[in-house]
């Protein structure tokens, strides 16, 4: 129980189990952030896109929606997850209302505070050679192109509806990676 105890004082509020969703656009920098962020805080993290690359590996085609599909197993991993009293970190886009109100309402039947830490990055440049060094050896995925980020940018909803009222915070990931993960870290025991 010595792990716990420290745990306990490093991070306070933070041993309550709660659901964490990381919303951005592809390369932002949401994964590095929410591995580290999981990593600190003992979570499980659920990405969607190794999900989908699993579905597609299946066999299923392309041209069926996938992504829902991996949205929608993600979700259940997660509440099996919320069920067993662990704390959860969604990796996903959640680009659109409908993917955001998803999480809102599994944190609501699972009776979780719920944060949302949405990751953009303001340096085009940043951006874009992220993307050009990210490998993420993901069977049937292919790596995301700077072209396909500009185009995902009209599919990017604006915060408003429903999904403005969800307690979040936006991280510029040009800062630091330990300042980003602090900020992350704070928000996350308010």
């Amino acid at each position: 129980m010595q792990g716990e105890q420290s745990f306990d004082r490093q991070f306070g509020d933070l041993s309550v189990t709660q659901l964490i969703v990381m919303a951005g656009l592809p390369g932002a920098g949401k994964s590095t952030i929410g591995e580290i962020v999981g990593a600190r805080l003992g979570a499980t993290v659920v990405s969607v896109d190794p999900i989908e690359s699993a579905i597609l590996r299946a066999g299923i085609d392309a041209d069926q929606p996938t992504g829902l599909a991996a949205y929608l197993v993600a979700e259940q991993i997660a509440e099996k997850e919320l069920d067993s009293g662990r704390t959860v970190i969604v990796d996903a886009v959640n680009a659109a209302e409908s993917a955001r109100l998803q999480w809102r309402d599994l944190a609501e039947r699972a009776e979780v505070p719920l944060r949302v830490i949405e990751v953009v990055c303001s340096d085009a440049s940043v951006h874009k050679q992220r993307l050009e060094k990210r490998e993420r050896n993901l069977p049937h995925l292919d790596e995301t192109t700077w072209r396909a980020v500009e185009q995902s940018l009209d599919g990017y909803a604006p915060w408003t509806g429903p999904s403005s009222a969800l307690p979040r915070v936006t991280i510029d990931s040009v800062e630091a990676l330990g300042v980003n993960v602090e900020a992350a870290l704070a928000f996350i025991a308010e």
